[in-house]
């Protein structure tokens, strides 16, 4: 394991070769950058997601991977209904989807009817070319307070089981039509 920076982690998100994949476990994720725009949808005012820069960068970013042949997909486990902030990821997901990234969607009880968790831990991890683990660990806010990488044969071989798992029980989102 080696403690990543943001630098070297948004760093390996851009450069890895083939595939993406992420597993998401929080109920809510706290990010500065996204405050705002997730009270704008809570409250019934939605902003267009590509009018928030990171979000727009990240699009912009999947477009060009995805273009380049790579294959990006995540595995949300949701609860049941899904938190204020769950809502909005969904509803954004759109443009996930628009931009070229895979989204599946599971339930937390059908995820633990599965055996994916509490097996699967509590921490969010990317799973890059099926041979390294970016982890990302969080506080009970949702705040993210470090990642590390881990490169560790049996761990990435864990993760590659349960992301097959994952991808197995979970649904696709439905495509929407969204404005540009």
């Amino acid at each position: 394991m080696r403690p990543l920076t943001d630098e070297d982690f948004a760093r390996a998100l851009a450069t890895f070769s083939h595939t993406a994949f992420r597993l998401e476990l929080q109920p809510v994720y706290s990010e500065p950058s996204e405050h705002d725009t997730v009270a704008k949808f809570v409250s019934g005012e939605p902003e267009v997601p590509t009018e928030v820069e990171g979000l727009r960068q990240w699009f912009a970013q999947i477009s060009e991977q995805t273009a380049a042949g790579k294959h990006i997909e995540r595995v949300r486990v949701q609860e049941d209904p899904p938190t204020d902030y769950q809502r909005w990821e969904r509803w954004i997901g759109a443009w996930n989807i628009k931009a070229g990234e895979t989204l599946r969607y599971m339930t937390r009880a059908t995820a633990h009817e599965v055996g994916l968790l509490p097996a699967a831990g509590d921490r969010d991890w990317w799973l890059l070319d099926s041979d390294r683990l970016l982890v990302m660990y969080f506080d009970e806010a949702g705040h993210r307070i470090r990642n590390e990488l881990i490169t560790d044969p049996e761990a990435v071989v864990q993760a590659c089981a349960w992301r097959d798992l994952a991808v197995h029980y979970s649904v696709p989102d439905q495509v929407r039509d969204i404005a540009a």
